[in-house]
């Protein structure tokens, strides 16, 4: 219904962020990251995801376009409502979080509240197996990647699951790494300076 919403930001609360557009104030739900970012008086726009319910019709907000994306991906696993996505993008940045699902890293899942350890594992399993299906794959014969011949094939597949998670197409992972020195940068580093990037595109 709303892409986004820009406007002033009039409250900030836990959880809750109001921005006055238009004279009117939207109640936004979302994360401290998001949070962190906003100041009351300051201008802002939020990305917007609207949750309808049976009983309820709730409004989120981001800053970023990839911090919804990963929301929208955690409402996909099952038994992960919005409040616990919310809390696990409240402890994670999205480039964290794409990591602890490539590295299989439960602690880091684990110290959003509400989120036990059949969940963490649930948000992993579910979303490695959609970067099993969407990785992108070199046909048989087919052309190496464009990176320096030194790059490990793991930090390469670590770094690509991570954007897959983010939701990059295998076009668009090809174009980031286009260019890009992997081989002096960790995986975290990688994806972190593909997502600023593409802020600036």
């Amino acid at each position: 219904m709303f892409y986004y919403i820009e406007g002033t930001v009039a409250h900030l609360d836990k959880n809750l962020a109001v921005i006055d557009a238009g004279g009117v104030g939207f109640a936004l739900n979302t994360t401290v990251n998001t949070l962190s970012r906003l100041r009351t008086g300051e201008r802002a726009r939020l990305y917007t995801y609207m949750n309808v319910a049976e009983n309820a019709m709730d409004l989120f907000g981001f800053s970023e376009l990839s911090e919804k994306r990963c929301f929208e991906l955690l409402l996909g696993v099952s038994g992960i409502g919005p409040k616990a996505a919310l809390s696990v993008l409240s402890v994670c940045t999205p480039e964290s979080l794409a990591m602890a699902v490539v590295t299989e890293n439960e602690k880091m899942l684990t110290a959003a509240p509400g989120v036990g350890k059949r969940g963490a594992q649930r948000i992993i399993l579910e979303l490695r197996d959609k970067i099993a299906r969407e990785m992108p794959t070199l046909p048989a014969g087919g052309p190496a990647p464009a990176v320096p011949a030194g790059v490990p094939g793991k930090k390469l597949a670590d770094v690509t699951g991570a954007l897959t998670v983010l939701g990059y197409t295998p076009q668009e992972i090809t174009a980031a790494l286009h260019g890009l020195d992997l081989e002096s940068l960790t995986v975290e580093e990688a994806v972190k300076t593909v997502l600023k990037s593409s802020l600036k595109q």
